[in-house]
């Protein structure tokens, strides 16, 4: 009897053991949970607090001036009327184009036709309840120096030379644009090329252009052409007034490398490299001047003139290309 009592209290005094020991277990369960309730509750307390302060302060200053905000394109074309139209609809489409300037070498005036159509066109698609301007700068001379002729009237910084047989999505240009605002003194554009040294010959260094394959090839680049480039409006200037009149004769004599001359003057001026935006291109004109034999020979004669006018090379090789990892999965 005795220890069967034993037994029963044994067996009471384990479940009393193991109910209190439950019992703390589970206290400190809970008072954990609660702690961690706090601690998430007061974190919330604070970001809140944070983001009604953040929300309610002042809003700072623009950082940019106005003439910044935006940039203006600049349109190299010769009687290609149906692509101009073409680039001007599209072009006008792009949210923060403030103005188009058509570069307009023809003996005679747009027709009237002409110009009904494309003020037309800019006038159908107004931003925020304002228009894009557009300016016909007409010139009596037929060069290729006229496109980098200083316009009085560009109320941008930024200035997209364009020709008018090639299509960039506005997401792009835009993109392009941003790059610019972080680096507004040297050029950004879409399509690189390439110089290398090629030989010593009594003491003369002589180099060789190269167009994208090599830049595929090697994986460098100096120079962004001006077929589809961002720069600030002060190189017109430049190009026209200060660079070395021998260049602008040779180029308007050969029909050929303005391109490379500005992309010497920028880099003469920054002693810094351009920078190479990826984008997709659409060809919609006829195969150029770049199609035809010894395109590459003549180029790289112009690349050897002009580093003996500057009495040096001033363009900078670099591997940097600015990509918008918004639109990709591979960059």
């Amino acid at each position: 009897m005795r220890g069967s009592c034993c037994g029963w209290n044994r067996r009471t005094e384990q479940r009393f053991r193991l109910l209190a020991i439950s019992t703390v277990k589970s206290v400190k369960i809970k008072l954990l949970l609660c702690c961690c309730v706090a601690l998430t509750l007061l974190a919330f307390s604070t970001s809140a607090s944070s983001f009604v302060l953040w929300n309610n302060q002042t809003p700072l200053p623009p950082l940019l001036s106005d003439s910044r905000r935006g940039y203006s394109i600049v349109m190299n074309t010769w009687k290609r009327y149906d692509l101009l139209k073409q680039s001007i609809k599209h072009y006008s489409s792009c949210p923060r184009l403030e103005s188009v300037h058509i570069v307009w070498s023809e003996p005679n005036p747009p027709s009237d036709i002409l110009l009904k159509f494309l003020h037309h066109v800019v006038k159908s698609k107004p931003k925020d309840g304002r228009q894009v301007k557009l300016r016909f700068d007409i010139n009596k001379e037929d060069s290729l120096n006229n496109r980098f002729k200083e316009i009085k009237d560009l109320e941008t910084d930024a200035v997209f030379s364009i020709d008018d047989d090639v299509i960039f999505p506005c997401s792009s240009v835009e993109f392009a644009f941003d790059v610019w605002q972080s680096a507004p003194d040297t050029m950004v554009g879409f399509v690189p090329r390439v110089h290398w040294l090629d030989s010593l010959k009594d003491n003369d260094d002589k180099f060789s252009y190269g167009g994208w394959w090599s830049v595929w090839w090697t994986g460098t680049y100096s120079m962004v052409l001006s077929k589809a480039a961002f720069f600030h409006k002060k190189y017109f200037n430049i190009y026209t007034n200060e660079m070395p009149s021998s260049i602008r004769e040779y180029i308007t004599k050969n029909r050929n490398c303005e391109d490379i001359a500005m992309s010497f003057l920028v880099a003469n001026a920054t002693g810094a490299p351009p920078i190479w935006v990826k984008g997709k291109i659409f060809e919609i004109g006829s195969t150029g001047i770049s199609s035809l034999g010894g395109h590459s020979e003549r180029r790289t004669e112009c690349v050897n003139r002009f580093a003996a006018v500057y009495g040096r090379m001033p363009l900078v090789s670099t591997s940097v290309k600015a990509v918008d990892s918004r639109n990709i999965w591979f960059w």
